[in-house]
């Protein structure tokens, strides 16, 4: 019987599940798993994880906080009780994301990717099986700068534009997620025309960043993020990493079609790029210039820090 996709799929690329449901990743066996705060959210809303956030609130609610320092430390004991349950399931990494709203603040992002690390830590993981998930503004990239010096790995999200995934591989960062189906969205309502996986722009958009690093030789990892369809997943067959919805997997798994491999580290050193090298100036204009890259890294900022707010409704509600 022939292998269905998805594990011919985890052949040449490392299978990450994109949700915060632990059934799906019983199912789908994947290496890592990513959340972020419209993830968490929505599993935090459905009856079997509403244990999760009522400990939370057992055990922070004695610590003698009040008001929206209680909160955040509550909001902060979801994600790492999220993450505790994942890191059951899985063999690799769980990405655990800083809260949006401090996206343009370095020192702040900084501090609360210490405190979760610590947390971590505490409950006896190692640092290595954790990745900090940070927006990608200038902000965010320099305190992952700062952040891996110290071992403190980061997945920098919300990655839309070359230049974004330029700085991240100056800054040494680990990780980075292009969010290939927002991109696709951005320019189907800009367009009105539908696009095959092969001229795909968010799929493009990763063809270029992968072979422009594997080229110069940086280790930062790409990891595909945010489809809209399989055929995207398959357009980059040989991607270090993607990250894929239960649904897609499922689809994934349902098919014995061959999986071709797309991107390999041999062809991207064929590649025609010549070396760039980012100063704030020059992103800030470059990220400027990229109405898309523009957009939808401001959009993404807004909905998860509106799911921060949610989240922090459901806490304060069950809170009384």
């Amino acid at each position: 019987m022939s292998a269905n996709q998805l594990e011919q799929l985890k052949q040449i690329t490392t299978v990450v599940a994109d949700t915060g449901d632990f059934e799906s990743m019983k199912i789908y066996h994947p290496q890592d798993a990513t959340t972020n705060p419209s993830l968490i959210l929505q599993a935090a809303a459905k009856p079997e994880y509403r244990h999760l956030v009522e400990q939370a609130i057992t055990e922070l609610k004695p610590s003698g906080l009040s008001g929206s320092a209680l909160t955040e430390a509550i909001l902060d004991r979801i994600l790492i009780l999220f993450g505790l349950e994942i890191l059951k399931i899985v063999p690799g990494r769980v990405s655990t994301e800083v809260d949006a709203r401090l996206s343009f603040d370095t020192d702040a992002t900084v501090a609360k990717a210490r405190q979760l690390i610590a947390a971590y830590e505490k409950e006896g993981h190692s640092r290595d099986r954790i990745l900090i998930k940070i927006a990608s503004t200038w902000e965010g990239i320099k305190a992952a700068e700062i952040l891996e010096k110290e071992g403190i790995r980061c997945n920098l999200t919300l990655l839309f534009s070359f230049a974004q995934a330029v700085a991240c591989a100056e800054a040494g960062v680990r990780l980075i997620s292009p969010f290939v189906g927002r991109i696709l969205d951005w320019h189907k309502a800009a367009t009105g025309k539908d696009y095959s996986a092969e001229e795909d722009p968010g799929v493009l958009s990763v063809h270029a960043i992968y072979n422009y690093y594997k080229k110069f030789g940086y280790p930062t990892q790409v990891m595909g993020a945010s489809f809209r369809n399989k055929g995207e997943i398959l357009a980059l067959a040989g991607c270090d990493l993607l990250t894929i919805s239960p649904g897609l997997l499922a689809e994934l798994q349902a098919s014995t079609e061959p999986v071709i491999p797309r991107l390999t580290p041999t062809e991207a050193t064929k590649s025609d790029f010549t070396k760039i090298s980012l100063d704030e100036k020059t992103f800030r204009y470059m990220l400027n210039e990229d109405a898309m890259a523009t957009e939808k890294t401001a959009q993404g900022i807004r909905s998860f820090a509106a799911d921060i707010v949610k989240l922090e409704k459901l806490v304060g509600e069950m809170l009384g």
